[in-house]
């Protein structure tokens, strides 16, 4: 009895570890499926940043190898861009006495990390920080904080009971004209305290309807904290002769009139628009001014925003990076493409009684589950020509490529200084050549597929064609494909294709990986043999289910099983 018993422990240990064995491996696979690695390149172009905590500026290639490098001896406060001729602007950090994001100065350095130019503004009275946006006449846009003192506040109409302390910070902007080594001519400046309403105090100053006032900015809606606004990024639109700035605090993005003289950017008359400094356009949360509920608010302290640029897919619109703190149900962040209400002349409309437009975003991204990318701070994002868009997710320091279909096809990780402080304000991309004026090549289809088996043999397809002139011969091939599974492509390259020729269908066949419960992204490129920048990419999706260990262990192992329990 007791050999029956010790028989019936050992069996049943046996059985044990082997169901141990089983979660243990679903648990290695899920840190298998975490890792972060540095995929393999898409994007044809350099990448520049400043890590938050580092005083190195670097410029990276498409394979993340480290091209050039910047160094300083502040950290950067926050923005850093790349201007003419290989120079430049960096912001840079002066004091940490001060709200997140501070920074006191510019420096305009050369190639081989000489400052050329080293404007400070930071005094008792003002204070740079965050981002600055340097114009093509030589001079550059800076956000500051203004200091204001509590009874400067009261007058203006500013609720006593929303003071903390002393001082008050509103924002304002200045364009600095550089002249000597270390100095500069403030030729034109907008201050928002020029532009507010109240209806708190009929006794003090800018008392009015706010709701009947758009254009102005209630002095006692937000936070109590002395960094009323916390104004985060800046951005000009040269056609229209205007500013964009993301107002954090808010949660709204702003345009103002730059075509103004600073006495006109003061008062409400003047400019191209007739507005003097008031606000053109304001969007994001229309209960700041008394047009809509919380239930209308659509940024949630969003970070970069800025117009896409001219010959990118959706010029003209806006691109916000939405970090989504106190979004309703879930934080999450999002990168939302909105199309402005505006005509060829600059001008916004707005319907009285209503807010600004639009209703919602034309184009969003989100990660599939969408909490998992929440990155509740600094941050932002850029359309480039081909149409994807580069992302930058600050505090993880991770910058990715995703296709107008939400696929991701390029990922990069910053390690500097290391691999646990690595934040990234927000970076900048530099095309390394134009796309030609007039391809040959065009390629279109979506490779996507869900819950494959491994090993698992899939078929796809893809469109090649010559969309160029008349005559024009187009000389393509496959350059570049996924490194998992095993793929075949028929045909793979193509001779003498003129656009008479129609499409070619391009067959796609692929052995899948072997990995359980794991998604594979990646893309396959097609080139111009005789132009290269001439290429398109198609993106590829494929996702393996998790296994059922339990299952598979009866299922193979039915008669090891059988006889372990016969004999307990």
């Amino acid at each position: 009895m007791r050999l029956y018993n010790y028989n019936k422990i050992i069996m049943l240990s046996i059985i044990f570890l082997l169901f141990s064995t089983c979660f243990v491996h679903i648990s290695l696979s899920k840190d298998d499926n975490t890792i972060k690695q540095q995929n393999k390149i898409v994007i044809e172009g350099q990448i520049l940043y400043s890590p938050m905590n580092d005083q190195t500026t670097f410029l990276i290639d498409n394979t993340g190898s480290v091209i050039h490098t910047w160094e300083s001896s502040y950290s950067p406060g926050q923005a850093v861009y790349m201007i003419e001729d290989n120079f430049i602007l960096r912001t840079i950090r002066k004091t940490y006495n001060a709200p997140g994001g501070a920074g006191g100065g510019i420096q305009k350095m050369n190639w081989d990390g000489d400052v050329i130019w080293d404007f400070n503004y930071y005094n008792s009275e003002h204070l740079s920080h965050h981002d600055v946006e340097p114009l093509t006449n030589g001079n550059v846009l800076m956000i500051a904080w203004e200091y204001i003192s509590r009874d400067e506040a009261i007058a203006a109409g500013r609720n006593p009971n929303f003071l903390q302390g002393n001082v008050l910070m509103p924002d304002h902007i200045i364009e600095v004209e550089p002249t000597g080594s270390s100095s500069g001519n403030i030729v034109w400046e907008w201050h928002v305290m020029d532009h507010l309403i109240q209806d708190y105090d009929p006794t003090k100053d800018n008392y009015g309807v706010v709701e009947d006032h758009p254009e102005l900015v209630d002095f006692n809606f937000g936070t109590s904290n002395k960094d009323w606004l916390h104004c985060n990024s800046i951005d000009y639109n040269e056609e229209f002769d205007q500013i964009l700035i993301s107002v954090h605090n808010m949660n709204e993005i702003w345009i103002i009139d730059h075509s103004t003289t600073t006495e006109e950017a003061a008062g409400h008359a003047g400019g191209n628009y007739g507005m003097g400094g008031d606000l053109l356009y304001r969007w994001g949360n229309p209960l700041v001014y008394r047009a809509g509920t919380t239930n209308d608010q659509k940024l949630f302290n969003q970070h970069d925003t800025n117009w896409i640029e001219s010959g990118c897919p959706g010029e003209g619109n806006i691109l916000i990076f939405n970090n989504g703190n106190g979004r309703p149900g879930v934080d999450y962040s999002s990168v939302d493409e909105i199309i402005l209400p505006v005509d060829e002349f600059g001008y916004y409309y707005l319907e009285p009684g209503s807010s600004y437009g639009p209703d919602d975003a034309v184009w969003s991204y989100t990660a599939d589950n969408p909490s998992s990318f929440f990155a509740f701070y600094i941050s932002g994002a850029q359309r480039l020509k081909t149409g994807n868009t580069l992302i930058c997710d600050g505090p993880e320091g991770r910058f990715f490529e995703v296709t107008p279909e939400k696929v991701t096809i390029w990922e990069y990780v910053n390690p500097y200084p290391n691999w646990f402080n690595n934040n990234v304000f927000k970076i900048f991309y530099i095309p390394n050549e134009e796309t030609p004026e007039n391809p040959d090549l065009d390629c279109y289809g979506n490779l996507n597929w869900g819950d494959v088996e491994r090993g698992e043999s899939i078929n796809g397809s893809f469109i090649v064609q010559n969309i160029g002139g008349t005559g024009s011969l187009l000389n393509w091939e496959i350059s570049e494909y996924p490194e998992w599974g095993t793929w075949t492509f028929t045909p793979e390259s193509g001779e003498g294709l003129s656009p008479e020729d129609g499409q070619i269908t391009v067959q796609v066949s692929i052995i899948t990986p072997l990995k359980e419960n794991t998604e594979f992204e990646g893309y396959i490129k097609v080139i111009n043999q005789e132009n290269p920048v001439d290429y398109d990419i198609i993106p590829v999706y494929l996702k393996t289910p998790r296994i059922n260990f339990v299952k598979e262990i009866f299922t193979e192992n039915t008669k090891f099983f059988q006889f372990i329990f016969k004999n307990i």
